[in-house]
């Protein structure tokens, strides 16, 4: 018997409906159908709780291939958030671009080293952009590591490609525009995040 068909039966017996069982064990009612129509599994700790309510063991309700998928979703799941914090913290951290002298701007016939909110000799044109792909990458820090346990289809896809191409863009503007340090820490963490990729790939 699969692991669905015995939590069917435990609910069951007794005598709860998926609201109530779901009450109990502190999730939705959605998540009880999920499990007992085998679109999914819960889990380790939510598999604990069902456990400890139903007084089963684990290996009660699980077969040892169903064991093996469960751990590797939780790998996987584990993996994914490791990620979404290195990202989030990654990009966040360009914040500093704002307040310490990554920028060189040219006064006279010295060059001096500035904060991006005091590059003042810089054209507009070339002070938007930046001002632009720095933003957008502390707004995508924030919101990669907001919504870590969000399970949104296009959130999902888009929040690593997004990061991966704003770091880009930004490390490319600043190889351009001649802004070395600022070059080289948006390639620098651009490289940690294409080599996490290629890790977990």
């Amino acid at each position: 018997m699969e692991f669905n068909e015995k939590l069917q039966e435990l609910r069951t017996n007794k005598n709860l409906t998926q609201e109530q069982l779901a009450e109990q064990l502190f999730v939705s009612r959605t998540a009880i159908s999920k499990w007992e129509s085998g679109r999914g599994y819960p889990s380790i700790d939510s598999l604990k709780e069902i456990s400890k309510y139903f007084s089963v063991s684990l290996d009660d309700l699980l077969s040892s291939e169903e064991i093996l998928t469960l751990a590797q979703a939780d790998s996987k799941q584990k993996t994914l958030h490791f990620r979404d914090v290195v990202f989030g913290l990654l990009d966040c951290s360009i914040v500093m671009f704002l307040f310490l002298p990554f920028f060189g701007q040219r006064i006279g016939d010295v060059i001096e080293e500035v904060s991006l909110l005091f590059l003042t000799q810089s054209p507009v044109y070339i002070k938007i952009p930046y001002l632009i792909v720095v933003t957008g990458l502390i707004l995508c820090g924030v919101l990669t590591l907001a919504l870590q346990n969000c399970s949104i289809p296009f959130w999902m896809k888009i929040k690593g490609k997004l990061s991966l191409g704003l770091s880009a863009i930004a490390a490319l503007i600043f190889m351009i525009s001649l802004q070395p340090y600022a070059a080289m820490f948006t390639f620098l963490f651009l490289v940690i995040k294409a080599l996490m990729l290629i890790k977990w790939a």
